[in-house]
């Protein structure tokens, strides 16, 4: 079915220090983060081994209820969806994630027109049938991830020249942030990289592990707390003057979530 053999490691096992972990984010361009749910193991264990080997970080569930246990905790910019699971079937699974706004690929052994049809109109950005070759698998993903946005920040910014919301205006090429009545509000390069980081990527739970690489090394790394320092100032700063200064959200041992609408623009000429 998959055309590539696993291999198996048989190393000793590193474990980096964090002094050394941190120098590892340092070095990494961001890697987008993908969620497979996938109830047959070795399909599971094989794709994970072939994402991992070509720059992306991995999670993995076997079903529907630990898929939303690694939402919780994770930051994902993609999931690789089954059709046939236990329990909750991947429609169904299909169907909630979409109303998370979350780019989907659905892989199913049943490649019927009917079955592609309802995948797509359901909200799957993409569906691949099994047998599937490992190339058109990567070659796939890359293509949603450009489409959605779920690359490197270089090409997340590309074409877009701010960002709008409540009357807040971002404005990237400036790198400036301006209030409802027109009025430029002092930020610094780390809170203004973040805000543009949440504003991207609206509505989407990232961790502070993402947040971290998405904001490419602007913020003291050896200091985990550097990330919730900056939400608290993005809130004084910005969330003191809105309906809801609550509008970067916290989850319980997941990171945070952005929870306004955002308009984007492109760049002007």
């Amino acid at each position: 079915m998959f055309p590539f053999l696993a291999r198996k490691h048989t190393e000793t096992q590193f474990i980096p220090t964090h002094r050394q972990k941190c120098r590892m984010i340092e070095r990494m361009s961001v890697r987008p983060h993908i969620l497979i749910v996938e109830d047959d193991r070795e399909i599971r264990d094989l794709v994970t081994r072939l994402l991992r080997s070509n720059g992306f970080r991995v999670s993995a569930a076997e079903d529907g209820r630990v898929m939303d246990s690694v939402l919780e905790t994770s930051g994902i910019d993609l999931v690789l969806l089954d059709l046939m699971l236990p329990g909750e079937d991947g429609f169904s699974l299909c169907r909630r994630l979409n109303s998370r706004s979350m780019p989907i690929i659905m892989l199913s052994a049943r490649g019927e027109e009917v079955d592609r049809v309802i995948g797509l109109e359901i909200g799957a950005d993409d569906y691949i049938v099994k047998p599937f070759k490992p190339r058109e698998l990567l070659a796939r993903i890359k293509a949603v991830l450009r489409r959605t946005g779920g690359g490197t920040p270089d090409q997340e910014v590309q074409g877009v020249g701010e960002y709008l919301f409540l009357g807040w205006r971002l404005d990237v090429v400036r790198r400036r942030l301006t209030d409802p009545d027109g009025a430029v509000v002092s930020i610094t390069d780390a809170e203004f990289d973040l805000l543009r980081v949440f504003c991207s990527r609206p509505k989407r739970l990232l961790s502070r592990d993402q947040l971290m690489d998405l904001t490419q090394g602007r913020l003291v790394r050896s200091e985990e707390r550097s990330i919730d320092i900056l939400v608290a100032r993005l809130r004084r700063k910005v969330g003191a003057r809105l309906p809801d200064p609550d509008f970067i959200r916290t989850v319980r041992s997941g990171g945070y979530q952005l929870t306004i609408d955002v308009e984007s623009k492109g760049n002007r000429q």
